[in-house]
């Protein structure tokens, strides 16, 4: 994993002056706790720091980074798992049905050639039944997030840098996609998984049992 000039600097004031808080950290660089929150999550994920509550963040020692080293070598293939997925012609009714069916935090939205067009949050559909819409007849289309405004996880990522954008983005997961050009030139995405906060989680549980490997479970 290759590190910006921020977390670079991050783990040189570490060094120098840990056990110390993220708050003193952002005091030091010059700029806010919540701008600072995306770089100190990668760098406690991937096993650079540790902290500890009122205590700080201090280096991990060698044997703790080799959790940081193992995390490394996986991918976003090795931990994905299986999409929920609906069409655009789908009803708000079906896209709530099918959250709570399926037991997932959003469903991924496909147009009539099965390419990704949007997401759909719980969030989404809970503000739409607050309203006065007849959600029997709403196409999910209408209360989707639309692409370009969708974040993505390619198959070979490394799973350090999906964790940031969840962090960065604040969402619970990914879709995990291909892309295709059309025969315009267009890009395509196709969707063949997610990547969520529970794969994540799994994984740190495998690389902490000992013998044990990471497992494609649905979530």
């Amino acid at each position: 994993m290759e590190l910006n000039e921020r977390q670079e600097k991050i783990l040189e004031i570490v060094k120098n002056h840990g056990p110390i808080t993220g708050e003193k950290i952002a005091e030091l660089l010059n700029v806010t706790r919540a701008a600072l929150r995306p770089d100190l999550a990668v760098l406690t994920m991937s096993g650079f720091l540790e902290a500890k509550p009122r205590v700080g963040y201090y280096l991990k020692s060698e044997g703790e980074n080799e959790i940081r080293k193992a995390l490394n070598n996986y991918r976003v293939r090795d931990i994905q798992s299986l999409p929920v997925i609906l069409k655009e012609n789908a009803s708000v009714y079906d896209a709530i049905v099918t959250l709570f069916v399926e037991d997932t935090g959003s469903i991924f939205i496909v147009d009539e050639t099965n390419y990704l067009s949007g997401v759909v949050s719980r969030k989404d559909c809970l503000k739409t039944t607050l309203g006065q819409a007849d959600i029997h007849k709403m196409p999910v289309s209408i209360i989707m997030t639309r692409m370009p405004n969708i974040i993505c996880a390619g198959l070979d990522e490394n799973v350090v840098d999906v964790v940031k954008k969840i962090v960065e983005h604040e969402v619970d997961g990914l879709p995990v996609v291909k892309t295709y050009l059309d025969s315009a030139g267009e890009e395509k995405l196709e969707v063949v998984g997610r990547i969520t906060k529970t794969n994540i989680a799994r994984l740190f549980l495998d690389l902490a049992a000992e013998g044990r490997s990471p497992h494609n479970a649905d979530v």
